[in-house]
Parts: C-alpha cells; structure tokens; sequence
C-alpha cells in the first residue's frame, strides 16, 4: 500500500498522524473523564458534560469556534489540579481506556511505515502527557501535543503553554522536517479533521481519515485517498511487535493529560461544519516547541 523501502541515499520521511478518531476511535482525553470523576479531580456535573461532549465528538465533530469554547471551558476546570495525581490515574487506567479503541487499521500503517523505513509522529491537540503514553504504546518515534503550565506548587495555572492545533501543527512539522531532515513532499500524513488541513497541506502525501463534511468535501475537490477506519483492537491481540510498556514508565509519562484537554475536546455538533482555520501561531510559540527528550524515549515537542 505505501509502496517500497526507503532509499537511505535519500533524505529522510515521515508519516504524520492525528490521534483522535484518527489513530483511536474516541477523544484521548475526555476518555478518561470516569477516571478523573472516580479520583476527585471533577464532580459528576463535570463528568456528565464531558462525557456529552464525547458524543458530540463522535456524533459531528467541531468547528473552530466551538473548539476554542471547550479549550477555555477545559483550561478552567483543570485549575489546580494536582499534577503527580494525575499522572497517576492517567498511569492506572491507560491500558483498560486506550487499548481497545485503537483502530486496526492505524496499527497497520504504522507498522508499514516503519517497514518502508519512515518515522512515525503522532501530532495532537490532546496534552501531552496523554499523548505521549499512548505514543510509546503505538511505537512512535515522535509526538507533538499541547502542554499546560505548571505552577511552583505542583499544580496546573489553567493557562496553556503550547497548543498544538490548526497551523501550530504545520509549524511543528515544519520545525521537525528542519531538524530531523525529512523531506515533506515524499511524506505522508493523516486526519479526520478539516482543522487539520495545514498539516495536510505541509506533505506530499495527505490522506484524509473517517473525515469530517468540511475535509471530505476539499478531499474530493484536491483528490487526495480518503481512508474508512471502523476496527478497534487490542494491540496485544493483532501484533506480537506491539508490544505494551510497562505500568512504571507510564507513570513517569503521565502529567498534563486531563488538563491539556485543553486541546483537541469539543463541545457542540456543528452539522453544518465551515473550513474555519485559525490565524497562524506566533513565531514566540513555535519557537517554544522545541524538541526534547522524554523519560520515554521518545521525541517530543
């Protein structure tokens, strides 16, 4: 399906992946709202709305008005939390949350891609600290996702340090093709959003994913592949080359995740759903992603 193995000789490639509804079949963050209400962190009214705005999700997805409703709804709520104790229910419950709604179908490019000797990125609007467990889970090279602030006392400030979304995704693979070497018209990256159509644009080779009315229609119109993904699986079940980190380093990986749903949540269906692009991020914010390492072993900006 992707053809055949890199030419080393070449520049270097990657494939591009959004997670939610993309790579899993649900929001990563909102997934783990029981988690949250059963550890204290939110009342059942909380729990109630954020599991709505799981169906919502599901149901139509976001424009980018209501996109940014949640992420200021979102960055309230978390005010205060207790980060080392949302590492923890992030830790306890990733594999019984995460696991069975990845789709086959993802696992399956993921694994030709680095078969063809391509790097694999998981760039989301989720946080952090959700995204790269669940990075390391896939076997990804690299993640690019929201990260919140941190207060001296261990808490989050409420306020959003990096958000990864609209054209700040294009900019982050930018500044990764820049530093890693990739050549962007012989890569390949995947969504579901319309939102996410700087991303696209930035690589030779879009493919648009159980995508939304706004990037089906410019899909058809730009005639790029549109891709079905319906099986969820349990990585464990599929592949003996995925194999699940253990429950210790998770721990250590697992900070921002509820705050940064911040990012990448929604709120209301919009069927009637517009291309509605943010304006491009400060050059201060992209500067601010810069690459490190994780206690994982994975890249991260």
């Amino acid at each position: 399906m992707l053809g055949l193995v890199e030419n080393h000789s070449l520049p270097r490639t990657a494939a591009f992946f959004d997670l939610d509804k993309t790579v899993i079949a649900k929001s990563s963050t909102l997934t783990f709202s029981r988690s949250f209400y059963q550890g204290g962190l939110i009342n059942r009214r909380a729990a109630l709305r954020t599991a709505y705005t799981q169906f919502v999700f599901l149901a139509g997805g976001a424009d980018h008005d209501q996109m940014e409703r949640m992420r200021s709804y979102l960055s309230r709520l978390c005010k205060g939390w207790n980060v080392q104790q949302v590492k923890e229910l992030v830790a306890e419950t990733l594999h019984e949350l995460i696991d069975p709604i990845i789709y086959d179908e993802a696992a399956s490019l993921i694994e030709e891609h680095h078969a063809a000797g391509r790097d694999v990125v998981i760039v989301s609007t989720s946080g952090a600290e959700v995204v790269e467990p669940i990075g390391e889970m896939l076997g990804a090279d690299r993640v690019v996702a929201t990260r919140m602030v941190v207060g001296e006392d261990g808490c989050f400030t409420g306020e959003v340090e990096y958000y990864a979304y609209g054209p700040t995704k294009a900019e982050a693979v930018r500044d990764l093709a820049a530093s890693e070497g990739y050549d962007l018209s012989r890569c390949y990256a995947y969504s579901d959003s319309a939102t996410d159509l700087p991303m696209l644009e930035a690589v030779g080779h879009p493919h648009a994913v159980n995508p939304d009315r706004a990037l089906r229609r410019e899909a058809v119109a730009r005639e790029w592949p549109v891709l079905v993904f319906n099986r969820p699986v349990r990585l464990k079940q599929r592949l003996p080359t995925f194999r699940m980190p253990p429950r210790p380093a998770l721990v250590a990986a697992a900070a921002i995740g509820a705050a940064a749903a911040t990012a990448g949540l929604v709120w209301y269906a919009s069927r009637r759903r517009q291309v509605a692009i943010p304006r491009p991020a400060s050059a201060a914010s992209a500067r601010a992603a810069a690459i490190t390492a994780t206690p994982t072993g994975l890249a991260r900006i």
